[in-house]
Formats: C-alpha cells, sequence, structure tokens
C-alpha cells in the first residue's frame, strides 16, 4: 500500500498517495483547477500560470500542477486570492488572442472559452492591436494557427518525450514566442502526430481533415474500441447525421493511455460507405430474391439440411460475440473447419515514450478472439489467401465479414449451400445461395480481445441500414433453430453464450468487462504477434 496523505482542499478533507500533486488531488473531490500546460502524460512545466492555487503558510501562489501535497495542508482553490490570480491570467491570454470563436473548429470544446466565461473578466480592456502570427501548415494533418496559442508548449513536449521525434519547437522569445517546425522538417512521415491536435487546449493546432466539417456541439460521443490493429486502443467516436466524422482517443492507461496512432486515426472512412448490403437475398436458378429474415432463415435451414460438412471463414475483424455465434452454428450442422485471415504490416511502429502502445502488426482488431474460439489463421504467405480448400469445398460454405476481394466470381461454385455474411456486395460471393447484411461494429454492441488477451466492449454509434443486423444475432438464431437451445437478444447474451461454449472466456461476464476492459485468466506477455 502506498504511503497516504492527509490534507484539506476547499473545506474538504482528502487522502491521497505521497507524491500526488494538488491538481490532481483535487480532482479526487470533483474540483477541477484550471490549467494548460499540464498534462498527465508528459512532464509539468509549471508555466502557464493558471493552476495557481492558494496554501496556507506558503509565502506566494503555488503552481498546483507540479506542488506535492504534503500532510496538515491546507489549499484553497476558489479563494479571492486563487480568483484573482486566475483572472489576470486569463486577461493577459487574451490581449492577443483574435477571439475568432465563431470560426473556430475548438469552439464548444476550448478550455480558454470555457475558463474565461467561467472567471474571466466581464470587459476586455486592451487598447493595442493584436499581434498576427497567421496560419502555418505543419504538414500531415496538422494546421497551426499561432494568433490562437497560448504557448503551452504540450505540442513540444508530446513530439519530444512521448514520440521522441524532435521536429517542434518555441522560437523567438517573450512576446514574439511562436511555435514553429524545425528547417521546414514538417509532421509528414511521423505516425503519432495527431494527438497533438488532442491536447491543444485551444484552436491553435486543428485537423485538416476536420477543418470546418462539424461543431462540437452537434456530435454524439460513442465509447468504442479501434479496429486498426491488435493493440485495441481505446476510442470515441464522434458522429452526426448517421455518419462518423472524427475518432478521438479514449483514456485508458491500461491500453493506449490518451493516445492513438494516426493510422487508427484516420481510417474510419469505410464505416460512412453507402454500398451496403440492406436485405436478406436468396438466389435460385440464376434469380435473386430479397426476402423477410424470417423466410430467407428458414429457407437457409431447410437447404443446410443434409448439405454435408461444413467449411467457414470467419473475418478477424468480427467480435468475440460473432465468432463464438459461428462456431456454434458449425458445430450444430455436424462441425468443420473455421479458417480466418489477417491482414499484415511489415513494421510495427511503437510510441517510443510509451512502449507497451504501438501499431501492430497484425492489422485486425480480433486475431485473438479467432485464435481462441478455435479458427485457424490462412493467408499469410499465401498468394492465394489460403482459401483453396474453402473456395472448392462441396458442402457447406459459409463466409463471415470476409469480403473475398482477392477470390475471382468462381469461389465456392461446387457448394452445396454456400452463405455470404457481410456488409459490402462482392463477386466473390456471385455463387452464394444465401446474402445476409450485417452491421458494423460502429452498428452495435460487442467486444475484441487484443493481442494481450483483453476483452473490450464498444458500444453502438449509428443505425444499421435496412436490414442489416449484428451477425451474432443471425448466427445465434440459426444454431438456436438447429441445435437448441435460446438465440441472444443482446450482446450480453452472446458474450455469455460464448462464455459457455470457449472456456477461455468462461471466467469473467459482461458487467466484467465494462468500460475499461477485462483479462482472460491467461496472460501473455505484449509483442507484435
Amino acid at each position: 500500500m502506498p504511503e497516504m496523505v492527509t490534507l484539506t482542499i476547499d473545506g474538504h478533507e482528502v487522502s491521497v498517495p505521497k507524491g500526488t500533486t494538488i491538481l490532481e488531488a483535487a480532482k479526487s473531490i470533483g474540483t477541477e483547477v484550471p490549467h494548460y500546460c499540464y498534462h498527465p502524460g508528459m512532464s509539468s512545466p509549471a508555466m502557464c500560470r493558471l493552476c495557481l492555487v492558494e496554501v496556507e503558510g506558503a509565502p506566494k501562489p503555488m503552481p498546483g500542477c507540479v506542488t506535492t501535497v504534503m500532510d496538515g495542508q491546507v489549499v484553497h482553490t476558489q479563494s479571492e486570492q486563487a480568483l484573482k490570480n486566475r483572472r489576470g491570467v486569463l486577461e493577459f491570454y487574451l490581449v492577443n488572442h483574435p477571439l475568432d470563436c465563431p470560426i473556430c473548429d475548438m469552439s464548444g470544446e476550448c478550455n480558454l472559452q470555457d475558463y474565461v466565461h467561467a472567471e474571466g473578466r466581464e470587459h476586455g480592456r486592451g487598447r493595442e492591436p493584436k499581434r498576427i502570427f497567421g496560419r502555418d501548415d505543419f504538414g500531415g494533418d496538422v494546421l497551426f494557427y499561432g494568433d490562437r496559442c497560448v504557448m503551452c508548449t504540450r505540442c513540444v513536449r508530446f513530439m519530444s518525450e512521448v514520440e521522441q521525434d524532435h521536429r517542434l519547437t518555441v522560437v523567438e522569445r517573450g512576446n514574439r514566442s511562436v511555435i514553429d517546425t524545425f528547417y521546414e522538417e514538417g509532421l509528414d512521415g511521423t505516425y503519432w502526430h495527431g494527438n497533438i491536435v488532442d491536447i491543444c487546449p485551444v484552436g491553435a493546432l486543428v485537423s485538416k481533415e476536420f477543418l470546418h466539417k462539424a461543431r462540437a456541439w452537434d456530435l454524439t460521443h460513442t465509447p468504442s474500441v479501434c479496429t486498426g490493429c491488435a493493440q485495441g486502443c481505446n476510442i470515441d467516436l464522434h458522429t452526426r447525421d448517421n455518419l462518423v466524422q472524427r475518432v478521438k482517443p479514449r483514456e485508458n492507461l491500461d491500453v493506449n493511455a490518451w493516445w492513438i496512432c494516426d493510422y487508427g486515426r484516420h481510417g474510419y472512412e469505410w464505416m460512412n460507405r453507402g454500398d451496403r448490403l440492406e436485405a436478406p437475398v436468396m438466389r435460385s436458378a440464376g434469380a435473386s430474391q430479397a426476402m423477410a429474415w424470417g423466410d430467407a432463415l428458414r429457407a437457409l435451414l431447410a437447404k443446410a439440411d443434409g448439405a454435408g460438412p461444413v467449411k467457414a471463414i470467419a473475418s478477424a475483424k468480427s467480435s468475440n460475440e460473432d465468432l463464438g455465434a459461428l462456431k456454434r452454428l458449425v458445430d450444430a450442422l455436424g462441425g468443420g473447419d473455421i479458417v480466418y485471415r489477417s491482414a499484415r504490416a511489415d513494421d510495427e511502429v511503437p510510441l517510443k515514450g510509451f512502449p507497451t502502445l504501438a501499431r501492430r502488426t497484425d492489422l485486425t482488431p480480433n486475431a485473438t478472439g479467432a485464435d481462441l474460439v478455435g479458427a485457424s489463421r490462412v493467408g499469410d504467405d499465401d498468394a492465394t489467401g489460403g482459401l483453396d480448400a474453402v473456395s472448392g469445398h462441396d458442402g457447406i460454405v459459409i463466409v463471415l465479414n470476409d469480403d473475398l476481394s482477392d477470390q475471382g466470381e468462381d469461389f465456392g461454385a461446387n457448394a452445396s449451400l454456400f452463405v455470404y455474411m457481410g456488409t459490402h456486395a462482392s463477386a466473390g460471393a456471385t455463387h452464394a445461395d444465401f446474402v445476409l447484411p450485417i452491421s458494423t461494429h460502429a452498428e452495435g454492441e460487442g467486444s475484441f480481445t487484443n493481442l494481450e488477451r483483453r476483452v473490450q466492449r464498444f458500444a453502438k454509434a449509428m443505425d444499421a441500414p435496412g436490414m442489416a443486423r449484428p451477425a451474432w444475432l443471425v448466427l445465434g438464431a440459426l444454431a438456436a433453430e438447429t441445435g437448441g437451445g435460446d438465440a441472444p437478444r443482446s450482446a450480453a447474451d452472446a458474450f455469455a453464450a460464448l462464455g459457455r461454449s470457449v472456456s477461455a472466456f468462461a471466467g469473467i461476464t459482461w458487467e466484467d468487462v465494462g468500460t475499461r476492459g477485462a483479462l482472460l485468466n491467461e496472460s501473455v506477455s505484449v509483442t507484435g504477434d
């Protein structure tokens, strides 16, 4: 147990571990001490002077971000002296600020805007012309508006301490200080620079991709998990008009802290594609017929009776619940092989200042889950994708969420029953007897298992198009009709059914996973594979 220190903050007695700063101690009682330069993932230069608090017995106001707590200490964050300090500092920040909130991307989520509204002066006293730095393209996805900068240096410290790529610095001195890149090098070629937009407390650093795209108050924030690689970074999907507008990191110190890579940050446009499968289709004698779900599933089950052994293709982009339901259906149909393919990158891209975080070589979010349900990886060193044995199979072929983009129109031509479950049409599904539309992870609930076997939940951020349904719901209904038992009615039901059929998942519940994830019983080291 850590040594505890007891102090009083704004009349409340607080006990926190020794070494905790006043700013962090105040958070434990729900008090937010205004600050700019401080960020828990980086060093604290105590240069913004906004977090000054009154400490009884101290000869002067103390910066809350670097002053550690002491036994018996009495701190005032809302005293007249503390408020006067903040009003003065905020007035200095506004001396040269352009006050262009109506056109600024940060309006609605800007700390300067919030602090001035809460504690700033009602009227400004400036009479001198404001300094003008204009806009600078930093390269990559970042634009810099120097007029809005409060010189907190969070961006400089992130690049030097966390990414450990020293491309940003402060040039000039005094009131001419400005952030700039070294030797016009820019941020091109770095893999984590999007995080400096996230941590900028004002509108000085903005994303080119999101520029003037939406207002902050129009966006709905939904907790999710990045599907860009096996790391399983925690993210928020920001949506409007049933479209993903941007992706932001969600704090989870066990997985990705406060950061995500640019590969995952900008890899969301596939969720917004409009050419989606929207209704179940049965093909017979060269003709296609759209059907209601009940009719389609009854026809499928009738054709599956006596159709032969099963070979299934899963996708490592499918959720644990989808994969578990597929396994139960395959077992109910007499058993068979399940294979999956996993996209691979040539190299791992680590975040040097946070060594357990990297863009992994496995570019799928749930290869671990696929392994745990008994699926076999194929295609890593096979030019044909490793699907030859499935393509020519003459029994039942089930494809789950693999778009078969590298397969020809003759795929599955020999199958007695070919079921294709996907989000988009595919030439590889030309011979499918049933084409069933399923929802994406952004359109429903479920979970993924990352490379360290941490199960993490995602939530529904968008409505699925047409009649598309979660794969676990469709497969679970088919498995229930074939092998008995109850069909799952929710993702929690599907996860519980997974625990009953796959021993690795038996030790945790849907509630255990929660919003932070839960490790499976077997522990492994974190590596790139």
